[in-house]
């Protein structure tokens, strides 16, 4: 008789007409598998949930990084030709009617104007105002109630505004106050970085402001009125990370379920008949020498 390997066998199988169906083991096997379809859906559902963690760290940031900021106002009472941006900051740039990337449109038949535009800065504390220092003839009355419909540092990142302060300063109505009011924003940055699933990733900043106007007079005259932006930047750097949980991990719990609960519900449901019951009286194999 040649060598036969499955004497090795450790999982050797019952004759099927050994065992028999029960109403218990319907039960367990029913009960088994629904449970193992909730543990499924848990299971996925926890994977596709994903996770935003969070960490700060300080900004390196070089002398040569650059900040985009966007505007955009109304002044309903102050034409175009004496409406300019002046830029200024704390490494010395001073610059007065800048004029790139801007664009005036003309509202309420000219005596009002939106102004809207783009530009970069440093990432140093610094102001930019809206005024007519570079006008070359100065209005006859100054009037800078405005309308404020944006005004926005580094990248848009409209779909984390829950995590933090993401909320630019937009929809301010300045229309009603006096004519000769100068106006002040105070602007304070959280430089914020947002990282997706897929690692792309958003540079951004968080947002506190708070504003006032005033009439101003200096050394017995009236000091020229204007819209004041003042900005300043923390060192301190925000990340967002969205994470979920690895394929694998998912995979892995999934089967160790399946075969758990398939194991469970077999060793304690799944028993052989009684032999005797197996065959009936008249059953030659019964006489069998083997089975005596």
């Amino acid at each position: 008789m040649g060598f036969d390997v499955r004497r090795f066998d450790i999982y050797r199988k019952i004759p099927k007409d050994l065992t028999q169906p029960t109403l218990t083991g319907a039960i367990v096997s029913i009960t088994s598998c629904s449970f193992i379809v909730f543990l499924l859906l848990v299971e996925l559902s926890s994977f596709l949930t994903t996770e935003t963690k969070n960490e700060m760290f300080v900004d390196q940031a070089g002398v040569d990084e650059k900040v985009e900021v966007r505007f955009n106002i109304s002044l309903i009472r102050l034409s175009c030709d004496y409406l300019g941006l002046d830029i200024q900051d704390e490494m010395g740039r001073h610059e007065v009617g800048f004029a790139g990337n801007t664009r005036k449109l003309p509202i309420h038949d000219g005596a009002g104007c939106r102004y809207e535009g783009a530009f970069l800065i440093n990432k140093v504390p610094g102001n930019f105002h809206l005024s007519t220092h570079s006008a070359r003839i100065q209005p006859m009355s100054y009037d800078f109630a405005h309308e404020i419909h944006e005004i926005r540092f580094g990248e848009n990142v409209t779909t984390v505004e829950s995590l933090g302060a993401f909320a630019a300063p937009s929809n301010i109505d300045m229309t009603d106050k006096n004519a000769d009011s100068s106006f002040d924003y105070y602007i304070k940055l959280v430089p914020t970085i947002y990282q997706s699933l897929d690692g792309s990733q958003r540079h951004t900043y968080q947002y506190t402001y708070a504003n006032k106007h005033y009439s101003q007079h200096g050394h017995g005259h009236r000091v020229l009125p204007a819209v004041w932006f003042r900005y300043s930047i923390s060192p301190i750097t925000v990340k967002y990370t969205v994470t979920r949980r690895p394929f694998y991990h998912f995979i892995t719990t999934i089967s160790f379920v399946w075969v758990r609960i398939i194991l469970l519900g077999s060793n304690q449901h799944r028993r052989p008949r009684d032999p005797i019951s197996v065959f009936p009286d008249n059953d030659s194999r019964l006489a069998s020498p083997s089975l005596i």
